[in-house]
């Protein structure tokens, strides 16, 4: 399935196909902003705060914002975003092709000739390929900003201290390698709530349990090639 996908991606640069991709990076990107952001600022103020405790016992608080940046950068951004889609996109994405399958809308455009993997599944992948490093970028920022939230309030450290910190030793390869992450994560989520989609069977029960078994591969998989590809670059 994924390398099929991969080879109808030439076709979606015609003008409905291009309407398609762009909607369902509406749905998987845009209309995912809401919990990205408030998961993201948490996630870099528990950081800071947990980090920043630690650190108080050496005076060396000011260095919170080398340890978020990080952090964020390389594991939790794209991870974060990795759950979040998984959770809201990829199930979303199990259950509908699981429904057309059961209602056999599926049955019905093979016999149109019309190519499931093309028509369904390239237009995903292509938007979660975009979307998902976007997003992951995207929690990383409210992610640092969160960070300087609770250094500036709790912690004494001054927004201009934080950000020297978090800039002077984060690498550009941190910022790689969480882009490539995600990109990963983007490509794991649609493979596998398509497949599972695809594979649907029971009717309504069948949907569902297709749809709880995508978020848990999904999660599963985002582990395991997250440590991976850390072990990998680093």
């Amino acid at each position: 399935m994924l390398f099929s996908a991969f080879f109808a991606v030439r076709h979606m640069f015609g003008e409905r196909n291009r309407r398609e991709v762009l909607s369902q990076m509406f749905s998987s990107g845009i209309k995912s902003l809401g919990v990205i952001t408030i998961v993201a600022v948490f996630t870099g103020m528990i950081l800071a705060l947990q980090t920043g405790i630690e650190l108080r016992r050496f005076n060396q608080e000011v260095n919170i914002g080398t340890a978020v940046m990080v952090s964020m950068l390389r594991e939790m951004g794209p991870f974060m975003t990795g759950l979040i889609l998984a959770a809201c996109v990829g199930s979303a994405i199990a259950a509908q092709l699981g429904t057309m399958v059961v209602s056999e809308e599926i049955a019905a455009l093979e016999i149109m000739s019309i190519d499931p993997i093309r028509f369904l599944v390239t237009p995903r992948l292509v938007a979660m390929c975009v979307m998902t490093p976007l997003l992951s970028f995207y929690t990383c920022v409210m992610g640092l900003i969160g960070g300087g939230l609770v250094g500036a309030t709790q912690l004494n450290v001054s927004w201009a201290a934080y950000m020297e910190n978090a800039t002077k030793f984060a690498e550009t390869k941190d910022l790689y390698v969480g882009l490539l992450k995600a990109l990963l994560f983007g490509i794991i989520i649609t493979t596998v709530s398509c497949h599972e989609g695809f594979s649907t069977s029971q009717g309504a029960v069948g949907v569902g349990m297709a749809t709880r078994r995508s978020v848990i591969i999904s999660f599963l998989l985002i582990l395991v090639v997250g440590y991976i590809v850390t072990r990998m670059f680093y």
